[in-house]
């Protein structure tokens, strides 16, 4: 990914936290030839080496599940809030533009057998459960449901690198930049409301 030292975020638990917080990612590979792109969600972990994973699953119908087998090279991208800029909003004249975060993980994928897919969605359904006013949990279902489990393959992606982007008009002065929050803020908007507060936050 192209990114602009402006804009470039190499802190790694600012990162975590954000992979944490927006984990449907799009997973692109090249499969049969040409590349290939999954929308799944993605749980960050730790394997018992310390090292950072990534832990998902897709249909065994899926050709990408099958080119697993031959090129264990992936990239996943994160997406957060984005939103469009107006450059009526500054005191000059000037291009509108897009503030947006994102984050894109490549790695590698190592395969699950049987028992560890089964914890891989322990651990994700237990991840977007937490809010559930009656959490399903992965134990309680039964076998019968649980034979679909049989349809997926589920991997783990060892992190081998990671770039993130936060684009956040850090190349504005302090007038402008307060500028632009106020007039995010006044669209009701929900991803330019997160843009706004991340704003504040990074200055």
């Amino acid at each position: 990914m192209y990114i602009p030292d402006l804009y470039k975020n190499e802190n790694q638990e600012d990162i975590q936290n954000f992979l944490h917080q927006n984990g449907f990612a799009i997973l692109v590979n090249q499969t049969n030839g040409k590349l290939w792109a999954t929308h799944i969600p993605l749980v960050l972990d730790v394997n018992e080496n310390g090292n950072l994973i990534l832990v998902g699953h897709v249909s065994k119908l899926n050709p990408q599940a099958e080119s697993f087998k031959n090129s264990d090279e992936v990239l996943a991208i994160f997406s957060g809030a984005h939103t469009y800029i107006s450059s009526s909003w500054y005191d000059h004249e000037n291009v509108p533009t897009w503030n947006y975060l994102a984050v894109h993980v490549y790695g590698k994928v190592t395969i699950y057998n049987h028992e560890q897919a089964v914890n891989s969605l322990k651990k994700l359904v237990d991840k977007y459960e937490v809010k559930s006013e009656k959490p399903v949990r992965v134990e309680n279902l039964s076998e019968k449901t649980m034979r679909e489990a049989r349809g997926i393959i589920a991997f783990e992606i060892e992190v081998t690198g990671i770039e993130a982007q936060k684009k956040l008009s850090q190349n504005r002065d302090d007038k402008n930049y307060q500028n632009i929050i106020s007039e995010l803020e006044k669209t009701n908007d929900h991803q330019a409301i997160d843009i706004a507060n991340e704003m504040k936050k990074n200055r």
